[in-house]
């Protein structure tokens, strides 16, 4: 039983909440108007939340942080970096690295993480022993971290549009990521098993890297097996062009045509979309997951968010590629970016961000039950303090306000997964140092 000093509840904060935690880590009970931490009850200070879902993660890329801010280029020689990092992971080191991020991610609040897996092989393309080492490593570093997890499993079969009907040969580094074919895919994912704390889902890489013939293979593995499906799309120009010259059509209408889109569906970044694109997204309830850190940083541009929402897409939040991670951020810089672009304030609620980054993200990720603080729901929480040289000051009433515009991932005191205390006053229970366990997990894949 939790003592909540004050509870965002999805429409207000209220004060004096007692969280009652049933024995599958479900909510069982919430009572209000209790001015003071009951009997037995552990008390949370500050404002506590839904636990924050990360829609879209690719976790080596945290390997990356810094060392891609010298100099200049563009998306596509930070893409040579990337694949330099990916080629020295090994299961044991990629179990390292990614408990490390996921156990960073907790610290900032974050209790869902939607893990975009595209690292499958060993190099040069050979399977391992076991052919799913790779995301199996995955899956056990986030339960080594105490966090939940949705490994989206990805195709990735080229290194980009040839014709209408086939794909680029891939390229040395690219070799790890591929089946071969969408069968092959297909095949292998099937064999990995959703537990307690991990679903299993699928992704198509970008129409750049999974031929058209190909789409539908994947978008119908996903409906078999009910999962959620995501989707890089329109995330650069080039790849718009590379295929409008080979299908006459923008990604999102190909995708369309070969069964992609859908309420199952989520595109992450949607930065560079026809107003044809957006009503096509909006009509299918394609979700939308906007990125802002990673988007700023890799100059990619803003994406439609205002007019994708506004046209029946529902939005996430996601890390992506680890310039920080801090779910807050993304979503005061997702308003934020749209003031610049626009030239006008307030396009979402402090509310609807949260909401973004809580119900919406996890249901992005195949959890509608989780991101709400109400009976039924998962026993997910995070608590932000109210005190920190941030927070303070604003009436606590205005918390939704303080912790969109004001606080940061810094500011996250309190965790909570399943009724089981994860982060307690700062700190993680399960990797007592979480800088060194990244420190050293990122030095062995870097030397």
């Amino acid at each position: 039983m939790y003592w909540l000093e004050h509870a965002w509840l999805g429409t207000h904060v209220e004060p004096g909440v007692v969280l009652e935690v049933a024995g599958d880590g479900r909510i069982a009970a919430l009572r209000t108007q209790v001015t003071a931490p009951p009997p037995g009850a552990e008390p949370l200070r500050g404002l506590t939340l839904p636990g924050l879902a990360n829609a879209h993660s690719h976790a080596f890329h945290r390997a990356l942080r810094s060392t891609v801010q010298v100099g200049s280029g563009t998306f596509w020689t930070w893409r040579e970096i990337m694949y330099g990092v990916a080629h020295k992971l090994t299961p044991d080191t990629y179990f390292a690295l990614a408990r490390a991020v996921y156990a960073e991610m907790a610290l900032a609040g974050i209790t869902n993480v939607g893990e975009f897996h595209y690292l499958h092989h060993a190099p040069g393309g050979t399977p391992y022993a076991d052919p799913n080492a790779m995301g199996e490593a995955l899956i056990e570093a986030a339960a080594a971290a105490g966090i939940r997890i949705t490994l989206l499993d990805t195709a990735y079969l080229a290194s980009g549009i040839l014709d209408a009907r086939r794909g680029k040969p891939l390229d040395a580094h690219q070799l790890r990521f591929s089946d071969g074919t969408a069968d092959a895919w297909a095949e292998r994912a099937s064999a990995l098993k959703p537990r307690a704390h991990a679903l299993i889902g699928a992704a198509v890489h970008s129409v750049r890297a999974v031929p058209a013939g190909q789409l539908a293979t994947v978008a119908r593995w996903a409906e078999e097996h009910r999962a959620p499906l995501h989707v890089h799309l329109s995330e650069q120009t080039a790849e718009n062009d590379a295929c409008q010259a080979a299908h006459g059509r923008t990604p999102a209408q190909l995708l369309a045509d070969h069964g992609v889109l859908g309420p199952r569906t989520t595109g992450v970044h949607h930065t560079h979309l026809t107003d044809a694109d957006i009503a096509l997204i909006g009509s299918s309830a394609t979700g939308t997951c906007m990125c802002p850190t990673t988007e700023r940083d890799l100059a990619d541009g803003i994406g439609p968010a205002a007019g994708l929402q506004r046209a029946g897409s529902p939005l996430s939040l996601g890390s992506d590629s680890h310039a920080v991670i801090d779910l807050l951020e993304e979503a005061r810089a997702m308003e934020l970016d749209e003031r610049l672009r626009s030239r006008t304030r307030g396009h979402w609620t402090a509310n609807a961000l949260l909401s973004a980054a809580t119900a919406d993200g996890h249901a992005a990720l195949g959890l509608p039950d989780a991101g709400r603080l109400e009976p039924g729901a998962l026993a997910d929480f995070t608590t932000i303090a109210l005190d920190s040289v941030r927070t303070a000051g604003p009436p606590p009433r205005l918390g939704a306000e303080t912790a969109v515009f004001a606080a940061s991932a810094a500011d996250v005191r309190h965790t909570v997964v399943g009724g089981r205390h994860l982060v307690r006053d700062g700190a993680h229970t399960l990797v007592p140092d979480v800088p060194a366990a990244l420190a050293a997990s990122i030095a062995a894949v870097r030397g």
